[in-house]
């Protein structure tokens, strides 16, 4: 009996968790010919080492019915950065917990990230957005499980990032993002 009543417990928090969601968006315009949507950068992989920070940041576009994932990779640091590219062949690879493996292919030519500097904090910065877009193959899945591992597959290099249940930002300090779960919480805003 403890076990039916506290099953049903849970499947209603869950159930009144899911609907208490709402989407929100930075950019959202429909007309009679165009739709564009865009959810809020989303922190999903952060990494501080010594004077080097790396930021991997996604958000959501829907643009006429098609959805892309927007990738945007920061990094600062004293040293110098080398830039990073990413070209028609560039693709991100999403392990699900379900051990699938879902696909996402660079929507853009070639783009190579902006190397700036910061004079007053004496900080390398490098900026490097791109577009995604979903195979039809996983798509559904994503909206079920969540990402374990993220690879992307740059110009020249590849490289892995494990994603957390939770990163409790060192620089972002008042918010608390949930990486695993981020196609599960936000896909459905771009449909």
């Amino acid at each position: 009996m403890k076990k039916v009543f506290l099953s049903l417990l849970l499947v209603i928090s869950f159930v009144s968790y899911s609907q208490t969601f709402t989407c929100e968006y930075d950019y959202n315009e429909k007309t009679d010919s165009t739709l564009i949507k865009k959810t809020p950068d989303y922190l999903i992989h952060e990494s501080v080492f010594g004077t080097t920070s790396t930021f991997v940041f996604f958000s959501l576009v829907n643009s006429d019915e098609t959805p892309y994932l927007s990738l945007q990779l920061l990094r600062k640091s004293k040293d110098f950065i080398k830039a990073s590219c990413l070209n028609q062949a560039s693709r991100i690879f999403l392990q699900l917990a379900n051990g699938k493996i879902v696909t996402l292919i660079n929507s853009s030519e070639e783009v190579c990230s902006n190397l700036s500097y910061n004079s007053a904090e004496k900080d390398n910065i490098s900026i490097l957005n791109s577009y995604f877009l979903f195979s039809k193959d996983g798509y559904e899945d994503l909206k079920k499980y969540p990402v374990t591992l993220m690879r992307i597959k740059f110009t020249t290099e590849t490289i892995d990032y494990v994603l957390p249940k939770e990163i409790k930002s060192e620089n972002f300090k008042e918010a608390v993002y949930n990486p695993e779960e981020y196609f599960i919480r936000y896909l459905k805003c771009v449909e």
